[in-house]
């Protein structure tokens, strides 16, 4: 793949649902007019229903789709699932490791087997899926994209593991970018701020739930843009990190949290007449 040409052959994880799910419709449509340029995609979820279900729809988009059922908590899936991408459609532009999980909790109540899975899923698999899909995306001279989290730099109360691994993440990201850049390989990574995905429907996104309305209204509120962001404003942020506009960027963490990084200072100690906390209880009273 040269610096001008589209990526056709993608991995995404996750892509049952959220984010995956935004991600592989985007690179689906993003497609080309001949039969070289149609977009092939692994799909990897653990859930089959859900993977099925994607697959299928965005083969009406003329996409080439291969759905696989994968637990990446399990430390052997993750290479077997990117090799067999690789042999179907014959190497590999893009790796989107973005599924995740999280354990929520103070941290001293957290167990052993929560911080395990926590780091096996979200730190942990990327690496086996980036060392599996190394020697293909050298040839191709490809790029990674992982899906990390505002939470990797700022601590997250009450999801101490989850922030924990996601930090470990991005640096994970990075040593990437120094060790495989000399061989054309970019790797970055997408950190959201509060996005509606299946994973955050009790915290904020359940209209029929009194609390998780309340939440949402002061999270919009504490925010620049007065949103919540949607899967496919990660998605496309993702796509461009791993297309060719961005052929030169690599070992970022792109923040992608409508501003919500910056108002740390402003909840905390921001003049009279514009804390954040203020602000935020006269939007939600």
């Amino acid at each position: 793949m040269n610096d001008l040409e589209v990526p056709v052959r993608y991995v995404i994880t996750g892509a049952g649902s959220g984010i995956g799910r935004a991600v592989a419709t985007l690179a689906a449509r993003a497609g080309g007019d001949d039969d070289a340029g149609q977009p092939r995609l692994a799909l990897l979820d653990r859930d089959a229903t859900a993977v099925e279900a994607v697959a299928a729809e965005l083969r009406e988009t003329g996409a080439e789709c291969l759905p696989l059922v994968v637990d990446l908590g399990d430390h052997a899936s993750a290479g077997k699932a990117v090799e067999e991408a690789v042999s179907v459609f014959g190497g590999l532009d893009v790796l989107v490791s973005n599924a995740g999980i999280s354990a929520a909790g103070p941290l001293e109540d957290l167990d052993l087997e929560s911080f395990q899975q926590t780091f096996d899923v979200n730190t942990r698999a990327t690496f086996l899926l980036a060392r599996a899909a190394f020697p293909a995306l050298r040839e191709s001279r490809g790029s990674i994209v992982a899906t990390a989290s505002i939470s990797a730099t700022h601590p997250t109360p009450p999801l101490g593991m989850y922030s924990a691994s996601k930090a470990a993440l991005k640096m994970m990201i990075q040593q990437m970018a120094v060790e495989w850049g000399r061989y054309g390989v970019r790797a970055n990574c997408v950190s959201p701020g509060p996005t509606d995905t299946g994973l955050t429907r009790k915290s904020f996104g359940d209209a029929e739930d009194a609390e998780a309305r309340e939440n949402r209204r002061y999270r919009e509120a504490v925010s620049p843009m007065r949103k919540i962001a949607r899967a496919e404003d990660i998605a496309q942020a993702v796509l461009f990190l791993a297309g060719p506009h961005a052929g030169h960027i690599t070992g970022v963490d792109l923040p992608v949290d409508g501003g919500l990084s910056l108002t740390v200072m402003p909840l905390t100690g921001g003049t009279p007449g514009y804390r954040l906390d203020q602000i935020a209880q006269e939007a939600v009273s």
